[in-house]
């Protein structure tokens, strides 16, 4: 029976951003999460309560 191939040695990720990559897509997803906030703080202040949630749910069942 064939046996797999395994390298000598296992691969190292020896770069100098392998240690940042988890924490810079983390920041990302952070400040975008914080920009849809904001942003919907903003329309919430701007329109009102229910013209708020009336454009939310036009919205959902736009896409739906």
């Amino acid at each position: 029976m064939a046996q797999p191939v395994r390298p000598a040695h296992p691969l190292q990720d020896n770069s100098s951003t392998a240690d940042r990559t988890p924490s810079v897509l983390l920041l990302a997803g952070t400040g975008v999460g914080g920009l849809v906030v904001i942003g919907a703080l903003a329309l919430w202040f701007h329109y009102g309560t229910q013209v708020f949630f009336e454009m939310i749910r036009t919205g959902f069942i736009a896409c739906f």
